[in-house]
């Protein structure tokens, strides 16, 4: 997923309008995808009855799990904070104790804010701020694993061997206490600088042995760059791209173990609800690699598709091409549903392994209900009824709000760039073709600076090439980006 942020401009007439149309446009992407807006009056009045009242344990009695030194590890000034985490050495493997908000403590089912999480479906993040799936008083507050805050949750319990495969899985409640808020960057500077001690140290090394894991498997990773929009001292509006620091993907191999687990679990107990991807389809992969030999980018005898992708570099032009071609591989994800008879293809296959969403409830609605039917199956109890009733419907609900979410994402992206380009039709950029249609006349070029996407036309596009293309259209009304290639003549 690319990312943009937006920042207030207060300089000159042309940023100050470039301000105006991207917010006009957002206002109007909204209204296009019928993102929801604030919280209805009988949303917030049952927040405030569940504040007074205090979280539903639900069940047996929580583990005090004050005394566990949890950290949360996210992007700076993030407030919906839905994982903290501990680790230490057990043996000669580890043990990983991995809190996850227990939403469902604070949501009654059936009511007012069951009703709107499951119209809103996923958190919504846009340059211009989010579109939260619960009320922020939840998400951001009583909910949220914030330091110093008692907070219920879902405590994760997993061994770990010396390869950082688990050797026991346990999941129950408890109350939690983070002790620090920690974001990446700051966790990335200390571990260069050889000063990150505990937790931090420990995730770099269960990191690692998860993603030596995860090439075992056949796992495949797009290693693409985020996209993010700043605004510079001078006011003037700027697209950046940002590769994902070491410590974000060891951080996600800790959610995608304990995704990979509660995935076990429900297969084992027949309940539940997996997120799936079918095995890439044999012809895309052919064509992956008559591409590659096309651009010249190696394919080395007996190397599976997976382990050449995991190797390319996106700041590569003819990688960068193949980059764009191999996310044909990841088509066809679902969530499957089931209860008794398990699905004919459990499988993530970009994964490689059964999967499931369980870390992110505060943002994501079927996280809610893999945790609690995880809970109820390993403390041996009847997975609740309302759980039951709701797994037939979840798979349909959560692809209608994840279209909708890819929708504003790009809309988002495609808004922004057609902004920062307006002003500027004529000029020549330099840039790369990383997608080009069957008939060869048009495509998709990424620009080297801005690094802004765009669609190009010209005869026999070069896939893969480094090209001058000259900006023909920047729509912010239609969002659209639109080059000819420069022929220099």
């Amino acid at each position: 997923m690319r990312h943009v942020r937006l920042r207030p401009a207060a300089g000159d007439a042309r940023a100050r309008r470039v301000d105006a149309a991207v917010r006009a446009g957002l206002a109007a992407l909204r209204d296009e995808l019928d993102v929801p807006g604030e919280f209805a009056a009988a949303v917030l009045a049952e927040v405030d009855e569940v504040l007074a009242a205090g979280p539903s344990d639900r069940g047996p009695e929580r583990e005090d799990a004050r005394d566990v030194p949890f950290v949360t590890i996210d992007p700076a000034g993030s407030r919906d904070l839905d994982q903290a985490l501990h680790l230490e050495r057990r043996g000669s493997g580890y043990r990983l104790r991995y809190a996850i908000a227990d939403v469902a403590a604070w949501v009654r089912p059936g009511g007012a804010v069951d009703a709107e999480a499951r119209r809103r479906v996923v958190t919504l993040y846009g340059p211009d701020g989010r579109v939260p799936l619960h009320p922020p008083r939840l998400s951001e507050g009583a909910a949220s694993l914030l330091p110093d805050q008692d907070a219920p949750a879902l405590l994760w319990d997993l061994d770990l061997d010396a390869d950082a495969e688990p050797t026991r899985v346990r999941v129950h409640r408890a109350v939690v206490r983070s002790r620090a808020q920690l974001d990446y960057v700051g966790v990335q500077r200390a571990l260069d600088a050889g000063t990150a001690d505990g937790t931090p140290e420990l995730l770099r090394e269960v990191g690692r042995l998860r993603v030596a894991a995860e090439v075992a498997r056949g796992g495949l990773t797009l290693p693409t760059p985020d996209q993010e929009v700043e605004v510079d001292g001078a006011d003037r509006w700027t697209l950046t791209s940002r590769a994902t620091l070491p410590v974000e993907d060891w951080n996600a191999q800790v959610s995608l173990l304990t995704g990979m687990a509660a995935a076990r679990l429900m297969l084992d107990g027949g309940v539940g609800v997996l997120r799936t991807l079918p095995p890439a389809d044999p012809r895309d992969v052919e064509r992956l690699r008559r591409t590659a030999h096309a651009l010249g980018v190696p394919w080395p005898d007996g190397a599976g598709h997976a382990e050449v992708v995991r190797g390319l570099d996106a700041s590569v032009p003819a990688q960068a091409a193949l980059l764009t071609e191999a996310t044909t591989l990841l088509r066809g994800a679902a969530y499957v549903a089931f209860d008794g008879e398990a699905p004919e293809q459990p499988q993530h296959a970009a994964i490689a392994a059964p999967y499931a969403h369980a870390t992110a409830p505060l943002r994501r609605l079927v996280d809610r209900f893999v945790g609690e039917t995880c809970v109820a199956l390993c403390a041996g109890t009847d997975v609740p009824s309302w759980v039951r009733e709701a797994l037939p419907s979840l798979p349909d609900v959560m692809a209608g709000g994840d279209r909708r979410a890819a929708a504003y994402d790009r809309g988002c992206v495609d808004l922004v760039e057609a902004a920062l380009l307006s002003g500027r039709v004529g000029e020549v950029f330099g840039g790369v073709v990383v997608d080009v249609r069957d008939d060869g006349t048009s495509g998709v070029v990424q620009l080297r600076e801005p690094p802004a996407r765009g669609r190009v036309e010209g005869d026999a596009l070069p896939l893969g090439t480094d090209v001058r293309v000259r900006l023909a259209e920047a729509s912010v009304d239609r969002r659209t980006v639109r080059f000819a290639l420069d022929t220099g003549r």
